[in-house]
């Protein structure tokens, strides 16, 4: 079967980044707008990460959102409603300063719009844990536009997460593509490359190269950005 469409993980594929580096500097930011309500730091990230369990363990029927709010009013009531404006907030005025914790390739948007020149379709298959707003605005850190994918997925627009095989699913239903008809490009071995059990072609791109079970390589189609055009046009 043809290949139609290609599905970009953002964090560490199209958008460099040491991801405890990200991460610790974005939940500072996080913790200090939310810590007037009555949080302590430590518990405030504590419940995050909670959260973000909740959404990985979805199973599509409720959105990632609704699955994240209602574990943490849950955990903290009254508190986390009085909480939940800022928390909202924050993503649409003080995420952005987030970008100095993130890295920069420009190679990586030359990718994606050489191989839209090419005839393909791109989706943005990013782990849907981040609201909308935030998607977009690390979409912009790497050089591009929200509008370059047909599909972006958020915590509001789906209700899985990787690694659930079901997530990738559920993508190419809604891109009217067969699983076999993509090709998935992340970092991440664990959370990207499983896109495979579903009958999907995958490329591992190896700048920011997450493999915490230690998984053998050899196993896929690898290198960066050059390596990854390499791998799709010789096709045409």
């Amino acid at each position: 079967m043809s290949l139609k469409m290609i599905l970009f993980d953002l964090d560490g594929t199209l958008l460099p980044m040491d991801q405890d580096v990200f991460v610790k500097g974005y939940f500072k930011s996080l913790t200090a707008r939310l810590m007037p309500y009555g949080f302590e730091s430590g518990e405030l990230i504590d419940s995050i990460w909670h959260g973000i369990a909740a959404m990985v363990k979805n199973d599509g029927s409720r959105s990632n959102e609704a699955a994240f709010w209602a574990d943490f009013l849950h955990r903290h009531g009254q508190k986390g409603q009085d909480a939940e404006p800022a928390f909202r907030t924050f993503y649409e005025e003080e995420f952005d300063q987030a970008r100095v914790f993130c890295g920069y390739n420009a190679e990586a948007a030359a990718a994606v719009e050489r191989l839209k020149e090419a005839g393909y379709r791109v989706a943005l298959a990013t782990n849907p844990i981040f609201p909308e707003v935030a998607q977009k605005i690390r979409l912009r850190w790497a050089g591009l536009e929200p509008e370059t994918f047909e599909l972006i997925t958020t915590y509001e627009s789906i209700g899985l997460s990787k690694p659930n095989p079901a997530y990738y699913k559920e993508v190419a239903r809604r891109l009217g593509v067969e699983p076999e008809e993509c090709l998935m490009v992340g970092n991440d071995v664990s959370e990207d490359m499983v896109a495979r059990n579903i009958g999907m072609q995958v490329f591992l791109l190896t700048d920011c190269l997450i493999n915490t079970e230690g998984k053998d390589l050899s196993a896929y189609p690898r290198g960066s950005f050059p390596e990854l055009l390499d791998f799709v046009l010789k096709r045409k």
